[in-house]
């Protein structure tokens, strides 16, 4: 038995041996619980995309038992080798890869079913900028931030190119918000702010693409064209406007089931949620993510080295991002860019990649050594 003043854990519990966060992991089940409710009106009371989700979520849960396993030590010390390999496969997108609906965006390998190698980047990028600055001083000097930064930008660039705005995004964000948690100096924090806009202009001119472009007009005036680019914020505004205080009720919902609503079952269904539960839904479902995002950095708190830290800080951040932007999305307040609700949108890909973000996070909860005083 340890004694009194042993360690930051109190023994070698059952959910401590499986590398699992019993609290975590309830909330999540809670959560793909509840989506598979919403799911089932969203995509019009069918059990079809119902089973289709559950076997989804299942991998998803797979995966983040797998990635609970292995130590943190593991993923530090793999970091820039399978960074080499995710850049690589970027490249090989733009050179060989698959297309469809306009983008190129998936590899298809002989004997194994075609990937995007950009989902991997959402983890592979705050996991090498967290290798590269924890073995730095901390606060980072200027040399070692622009390093950190040509780390994250280049999976970015690649990505634009495929182009995928709404996952670039995400990896870029998860990337400097490893660079942000490292401490970084307030004065190059507004040398980049100060950047940043003097690029933008640039970027209008020269990076976006005509549908980006109008994407973000539509945002700033979606009356301007209301039976085509502004159709998709005008009907979620107006779903989740009718759902009132308590909603029309489960199955209920106009916009969805008469078609107004587009993407009702995965990018939008937040929407639906809103017009079947009202209000009262909306506040219960940024309540489970608010429990676990508090959970989440309660890990990265008590973390024990710096790269578990601020490899935490950012996914748990990252995750802030994917509902801030749907939500944000949906409700008019940013431009439409795919990006899914976590665990209740319909989806696969970025369902299993945001799972095995959480078993790393629980593998850094789990794998913590003991410490005595």
């Amino acid at each position: 038995m340890p004694s009194e003043n042993s360690g930051l854990v109190r023994g070698p519990s059952l959910w401590f041996r499986v590398h699992l966060d019993p609290i975590l992991l309830l909330l999540l089940l809670i959560l793909g619980a509840g989506g598979l409710v919403v799911l089932y009106s969203g995509a019009d009371a069918s059990m079809d995309a119902v089973k289709s989700q559950v076997i989804r979520l299942s991998l998803a849960l797979g995966a983040l038992v797998v990635f609970a396993q292995f130590d943190p030590a593991v993923y530090r010390r793999w970091s820039p080798w399978v960074y080499a390999v995710g850049v690589a496969g970027l490249v090989a997108v733009l050179l060989v890869g698959v297309g469809a609906k306009g983008a190129q965006r998936w590899l298809a390998l002989p004997g194994l079913p075609r990937f995007q190698p950009s989902e991997l980047m959402k983890l592979v990028v705050p996991m090498m900028t967290a290798w590269y600055l924890s073995t730095k001083v901390l606060p980072p000097r200027l040399r070692h931030v622009a390093v950190a930064l040509a780390l994250v930008l280049l999976p970015m660039l690649l990505i634009v190119r495929q182009p995928d705005l709404g996952t670039s995004l995400l990896v870029g964000s998860a990337g400097l918000f490893v660079i942000f948690l490292a401490g970084m100096r307030w004065r190059l924090m507004v040398g980049f702010g100060v950047l940043v806009s003097i690029c933008a202009p640039l970027m209008w001119l020269f990076g976006l693409r005509e549908y980006q472009k109008q994407r973000i007009l539509t945002l700033l005036d979606p009356q301007s064209d209301p039976l085509g680019a502004g159709w998709n914020i005008i009907q979620s505004k107006t779903a989740i406007g009718s759902g009132g205080v308590s909603g029309k009720g489960w199955l209920q919902g106009t916009q969805s089931h008469l078609e107004f609503l587009p993407e009702s079952h995965t990018d939008f269904i937040v929407a639906v949620l809103a017009e079947e539960f009202g209000f009262v839904g909306i506040c219960l479902l940024m309540l489970m993510y608010l429990l676990i995002l508090l959970r989440c950095f309660y890990i990265a708190a008590n973390a024990q080295d710096t790269f578990s830290r601020l490899l935490a800080g950012a996914l748990t951040m990252t995750f802030f991002v994917y509902v801030f932007v749907n939500v944000g999305m949906v409700s008019g307040l940013l431009p439409v860019v795919g990006v899914p609700l976590p665990l209740v949108s319909f989806g696969g890909t970025s369902m299993v990649t945001l799972m095995a973000a959480f078993g790393v996070l629980m593998s850094i909860h789990t794998h913590r050594r003991m410490i005595t005083a």
